[in-house]
């Protein structure tokens, strides 16, 4: 197939499939070099499957909420807990503002960087509201901007948050990701 000025053309699907292939082999480095750190030295303190933190998360409540991002935050949900990552939105529903926690910051940090949110830009998030400080805010397990971007941090099914996973877990997790890109 030839494009533009005879440039070939891509099938569909080829930069996700890129995307994949390259994870994976980021992903057999990191097994191969058998790294195993400890909650602690890894930055995920507090954030520990069926912590605390994670008690807070009830998949039954699963909810969405739509609007427009205004901020990103570094929080810390509960004392002692290694920094996390959040959103600060605007709820389209009813105008207020939304406190979105998505992770742990050594985890989400780079993902929501890489992300590129702008002030304004709509976004839709899902998850499930918890009280934290007298505080209600949404615990997510995925943003979303447009169409086809998103960044995941928990599998929606059950709340099983993605810093929680072996290698090899998150690897099948992200693997269906691109075989399943549906609202669930």
């Amino acid at each position: 197939m030839r494009g533009t000025y005879g440039q070939a053309k891509r099938p569909a699907g080829t930069a996700a499939f890129v995307r994949a292939l390259v994870f994976f082999v980021i992903l057999a480095a990191l097994v191969a070099c058998g790294e195993s750190e400890t909650p602690q030295a890894s930055g995920l303190t507090g954030w520990e499957q069926n912590g605390e933190y994670d008690q807070r998360y009830d998949p039954q409540e699963l909810d969405r909420v739509k609007g427009s991002f205004q901020e990103i935050v570094e929080l810390t949900p509960l004392d002692g807990m290694a920094p996390g990552i959040g959103v600060i939105m605007r709820d389209r529903a009813d105008d207020e503002l939304v406190t979105v926690h998505l992770g742990p910051k050594a985890f989400v940090g780079k993902q929501l960087e890489e992300f590129g949110l702008t002030a304004g830009q709509k976004i839709k998030v899902t998850g499930v509201w918890a009280e934290f400080d007298g505080k209600d805010v949404f615990m997510a397990s995925k943003i979303k901007k447009g169409e086809f971007q998103q960044v995941k941090v928990r599998r929606t099914s059950d709340g099983t948050p993605y810093w929680s996973m072996s290698p090899e877990q998150l690897a099948a997790e992200r693997a269906s990701e691109f075989e399943d890109d549906g609202e669930g």
